[in-house]
């Protein structure tokens, strides 16, 4: 009589076909041997090795997984993006930090540096659209987010607490440990512990992080612009279009 599989090697196979991985290379990125195919047919038992990474990839539960929860993943890092340094005026009141291209770059390595930030300069907004809650400025580096944002515009963003907390595309800086970008979030339904980045700029392909990997999550909701008298490309080829209109109208008011 043939064996049966059991609910650990069942829901292991689940894991490794949802997140898109040969036998091969699953057990590869596990470090449990060279194929997984002897744990899927319940020939060999789940090591506790590869439980636990399960938990630290893809945050697999390790009740779930042998048939003891309903809930397949577990928030390790329980998803804290909040600010890690808030900046206050002579008057305990909070400040709007600007951060320019060039702070940026260093802006995740200091992120929790106190004295770094009184580097940075500090203003208030005396509107109401900006009390009770934390707000920081971002000057945007290169194209990535055109039409809406442009080069060297600055955008302002509001803490997130929890990546609980942020919405499917809306637009946020996303402080890494290495880069701050300014893109549209979407959460990956099949794992929760990664989310996707999207340019607005089609010449830009979105990108997966890990949300262990996000230190900051700032919602963008307002920027400031500059050349705002300029004339898009948008206005000025539709004036360009106008005036070859008006121009072949001339031209056969003469023929006629």
């Amino acid at each position: 009589m043939e064996k049966s599989i059991s609910i650990e090697a069942k829901r292991f196979k689940q894991v490794r076909e949802e997140q898109n991985y040969t036998q091969h290379s699953f057990a590869e990125l596990l470090q449990i041997g060279s194929t997984t195919a002897d744990i899927e047919r319940g020939k060999t038992k789940l090591s506790g090795k590869a439980v636990m990474e399960l938990l630290h990839q893809f945050n697999i539960n390790p009740l779930w997984l042998f048939g003891n929860s309903f809930n397949q993943y577990l928030d390790v890092n329980n998803g804290n993006v909040s600010p890690k340094v808030v900046s206050i005026d002579k008057h305990e009141k909070e400040t709007i930090l600007l951060v320019n291209q060039k702070a940026a770059a260093g802006y995740p390595h200091n992120v929790q540096d106190v004295g770094w930030y009184d580097t940075l300069p500090a203003f208030n907004i005396p509107l109401p659209e900006y009390r009770n809650a934390t707000y920081r400025g971002f000057q945007v580096e290169g194209d990535s987010m055109l039409p809406n944002i442009r080069p060297n515009e600055w955008v302002l963003g509001k803490a997130v607490s929890n990546i609980s907390e942020a919405s499917d595309s809306r637009i946020y800086i996303v402080v890494l440990h290495d880069s701050v970008l300014v893109k549209k979030l979407q959460k990956i339904t099949n794992a929760p512990n990664k989310v996707r980045l999207i340019s607005l700029n089609p010449e830009y392909l979105p990108i997966n992080v890990e949300v262990k990997n996000i230190q900051e999550l700032w919602q963008v909701n307002s920027k400031l612009s500059f050349g705002v008298d300029e004339p898009s490309e948008t206005t000025l080829f539709k004036q360009l279009q106008q005036s070859m209109e008006e121009l072949k109208g001339q031209i056969n008011n003469l023929k006629q």
